[in-house]
């Protein structure tokens, strides 16, 4: 099981655009349109499959909102801001 960030250690580690929203990180991506979403949402998809680790994906006409967090651990771990930094990656 993965430990829990601090605050502290959740502040200094939040990579580019990424909030803290409670016990997860979130961002909203802006696309021009609907389908480049889409298939953005699609390749977080895919890493997050690959990566077994799952976040919420909402996806909207011009936007696509990720969010992540560690279940089991009930709150935000290294994998969390791992996985957003290689969501940052694909964009």
């Amino acid at each position: 099981m993965a430990e829990l960030l601090s605050d502290e250690e959740i502040d200094e580690q939040l990579p580019e655009g990424w909030e803290r929203e409670g016990e997860e990180i979130v961002r909203t991506y802006e696309f021009d349109d609907y389908l480049t979403g889409v298939a953005f949402a699609s390749e977080v998809g895919e890493l997050a499959d690959d990566e077994f680790h799952h976040p919420e994906i909402r996806i909207r006409y011009d936007e696509v909102e990720v969010r992540f967090t560690s279940h089991e651990e009930g709150g935000i771990t290294d994998k969390d801001v791992e996985m957003a930094r290689e969501c940052n990656a694909l964009r």
